[in-house]
């Protein structure tokens, strides 16, 4: 998220009330996630694991819960809690906003696009020419939505991320401040869900068509052109490339990466990131031809024993 004019360090420190390494007016201007860095963002860290990855990021603000070596040309914000002071930050530079009409007046809207009954378009929502939206279709708000898209009832674009962080008497959200980017000629079928980026865009390519009860985690980048089927459930910053085809119900872990032109078989756990070009299948997941091969030999296990008797 890139806020709409740059701040100074010690106008942030004061926001969240915490101390500072690098002169007052160092330059700020936006906050994100590790994986969507850019320099100028602000990016946080609480764990000693993720130290070095996030001070060598691309991030040039660390907010942190130890004061360490500053790199060269970076700042830090030391905080007790940084998982506390970013939801500060997010709820200061990105608060919610109550809309008190289906359609909010400030939603940009293309000619020819139709909203069916009992669809809800919330604030700064802009949707493209040609785009229809059946009954009972929920945009939250910042959504961006391309020309000629087809979302089926009952379909849900911009909750949550689901991203908690564990507490002696239970978890604190981290809150989304990100969107839902559908890009054009996307289709997406009834009952689905997809989350809004914590601070960046989920983002569904052009020409992807996505089939019925199929969920897409926060900050997931979907390529052009690929096939999703119905059941399947995609985590959190997860990276599709194009032209791959999901059959119905495989999931996905966080964080991987398939590669384009990949088919993943119907069930499959997709456990880690595979290359493009290949078919797979299984949990975990293997190339089908493999797998099947694997499967054909556990059927022959009970003769075996019987030979070997």
């Amino acid at each position: 998220m890139k806020f709409t004019r740059i701040h100074t360090l010690k106008e942030i420190a004061t926001i969240i009330g915490c101390q500072y390494v690098g002169s007052d007016d160092f330059p700020v201007e936006g906050m994100n996630e590790i994986h969507v860095v850019t320099p100028g963002d602000i990016v946080f860290v609480d764990h000693p694991k993720y130290y070095d990855k996030a001070l060598q990021s691309a991030a040039t603000i660390v907010l942190i819960n130890k004061e360490v070596d500053c790199p060269v040309g970076k700042a830090l914000l030391i905080s007790d809690d940084p998982f506390r002071d970013f939801n500060k930050l997010s709820q200061y530079f990105s608060p919610f906003t109550v809309c008190n009409s289906s359609v909010s007046s400030s939603a940009i809207i293309g000619e020819g696009t139709i909203i069916q009954p009992n669809c809800f378009i919330g604030n700064n929502v802009k949707i493209g020419k040609n785009t229809l939206l059946h009954a009972n279709v929920i945009v939250y708000d910042n959504t961006i939505i391309g020309d000629n898209v087809v979302i089926h009832s009952g379909t849900v674009l911009g909750a949550d991320a689901f991203y908690y962080k564990k507490r002696p008497e239970g978890f604190d959200q981290l809150l989304s401040c990100g969107r839902v980017v559908i890009e054009d000629n996307v289709g997406i079928g009834a009952l689905c869900t997809i989350d809004k980026g914590v601070t960046g865009d989920t983002t569904i390519g052009a020409g992807t068509k996505i089939d019925n009860q199929v969920h897409v985690g926060h900050d997931t980048v979907i390529g052009k052109k690929c096939l999703i089927a119905s059941q399947t459930g995609i985590a959190g910053c997860v990276v599709i490339e194009d032209e791959v085809t999901l059959w119905g119900q495989v999931g996905t872990t966080s964080g991987i990466t398939i590669g384009s032109k990949a088919v993943v078989l119907g069930q499959t756990g997709v456990t880690k990131s595979v290359e493009g070009g290949k078919t797979y299948f299984g949990t975990p997941i293997e190339e089908s031809r493999e797998k099947l091969k694997q499967l054909a030999n556990v059927k022959r296990i009970p003769e075996i024993i019987e030979k070997l008797k």
